[in-house]
């Protein structure tokens, strides 16, 4: 009998070159080597001279670099530059969160690397944008999600805009963009071999994420400003509610279905104004809803109320802490977290793939089993490689390798770039590696 095989993953034999930055570019780097592209990190001199505590040569940040290749470079240094500019001849893409011009000053921008690779993808990340009148103006997320609109939407009414941590610009609307543009510049790459520019920007994409409300805006059915309509804590039934043990559930019963099994669960329907099905969703009810909920749920502990909609359709969910998130049975199923080596809490990679006709992703190799994906515990551990732990019984659900100490692949992706043994080693002396 054949045994089953591990489908590689979807961006294997991809190989990308990230040039550095902060936030997104990491980011989008991370979310590519989870999709099975070889990621080469470059990592400057002082990165490498010792970690936070000025020893050691730790990885950078261990879960924005896992699954990824390091190598110590002087982009400074002609001798650097010459090695990426080499390195990127091999590429398939670059990824650089420079600000504009930097890259082109440093003789790594688009025209010099692609010259000489046509079918390059060069993806590139910034707050502003590459042209425009802002465009060279220094910023961070909350800057760019304030310049793009989207930051006045945040919040409740009548408060202060709520910026919802570096979510929105950095990694919704710029990295994941960008690893989106860049996918999507590899395969037509791959159909015509001319690569492609990808300009991906922090305020662009959080502008994008707006989509549905500017089209809700557009039928009237939401208003500019914050903390009035439906989804921005305007509307009672879906809003956050402080518990008896002042902790907090999230209320989410919008459609009229979920709304009623909310209602009877809670046992409030007497204290309700009197709406036909549907009808709580219009506004002149919601302060008279909001009142009722608020003193029905300040009534009852989280527990107690995790207990009660636990398996209902309600809609209703206590808030965790990360702790909780991790021990919860449905994410344990899922995997949602995992623990490197060094325990180090990480997310899952996401999305999951499957086989054509296998079972849906349900777990860990042996769930895998039991569900029909055709592997066994021991086929799935034989599949685990250097890459990371096969998971899923079968199915390409890899965690990723742990993030590599910086300067961990140097030598031998010089050597892949075709540079002598003499060559690597006077290049690892001017960068104080050798």
């Amino acid at each position: 009998m054949t045994e089953p095989t591990t489908p590689p993953l979807p961006l294997d034999g991809i190989r990308i070159i990230d040039l550095g930055g902060i936030g997104p570019g990491p980011f989008a780097s991370m979310v590519l080597a989870d999709l099975g592209a070889e990621l080469i990190r470059v990592h400057r001199p002082q990165e490498a001279a010792g970690n936070r505590n000025g020893v050691g040569m730790d990885p950078v940040n261990p879960v924005l670099d896992r699954g990824k290749r390091s190598i110590v470079l002087d982009l400074k240094s002609p001798e650097g530059v010459d090695a990426v500019r080499r390195l990127a001849r091999t590429a398939d893409g670059v990824v650089e969160g420079f600000r504009p011009g930097v890259a082109e000053r440093m003789g790594l921008g688009p025209e010099d690397l692609m010259t000489e690779n046509p079918a390059l993808v060069y993806g590139r990340v910034t707050g502003w944008g590459q042209t425009g009148p802002d465009s060279h103006r220094a910023g961070h997320d909350m800057n760019y999600i304030a310049g793009s609109g989207l930051l006045a939407q945040l919040g409740r009414a009548d408060e202060a805009p709520q910026f919802p941590a570096n979510l929105a610009g950095d990694f919704g609307g710029g990295g994941m963009q960008l690893a989106l543009g860049i996918v999507a510049a590899l395969l037509r790459a791959r159909t015509s071999g001319t690569g492609a520019v990808v300009d991906a920007t922090m305020g662009d994409g959080a502008n994008l994420l707006w989509a549905m409300q500017f089209g809700f805006e557009a039928q009237g059915l939401w208003r500019e400003g914050r903390g009035r309509n439906l989804l921005d804590s305007g509307a009672p039934f879906y809003d956050v509610y402080r518990t008896a043990d002042d902790d907090f559930v999230s209320v989410g019963c919008i459609e009229p279905q979920f709304y009623a099994e909310f209602v009877e669960k809670m046992g409030i329907a007497d204290r309700l104004p009197a709406m036909s099905p549907g009808e709580h969703r219009h506004p002149k009810h919601w302060a008279a809803q909001r009142a009722v909920f608020t003193e029905a749920i300040a009534a009852r502990t989280r527990a107690e109320l995790d207990e009660l909609f636990a398996g209902s359709d309600a809609c209703t969910m206590g808030i965790r802490s990360w702790a909780e998130a991790e021990a919860a049975p449905h994410n344990v199923a899922r995997d949602l977290f995992y623990r490197d080596e060094a325990d180090v809490r990480q997310p899952a990679p996401a999305p999951r793939f499957a086989d054509l006709g296998g079972a849906s992703w349900a777990g860990g190799a042996e769930a895998g089993a039991e569900a029909g994906t055709g592997a066994s515990t021991e086929t799935a551990a034989a599949g685990a490689t250097e890459a990371g732990t096969v998971r899923g019984g079968g199915e390409p659900y890899v965690q990723p390798a742990r993030a590599p100490r910086v300067g961990e692949h140097t030598e031998e992706l010089l050597a892949s770039a075709g540079l002598t043994a003499d060559e690597i080693t006077a290049l690892k002396a001017s960068t104080g590696a050798a």
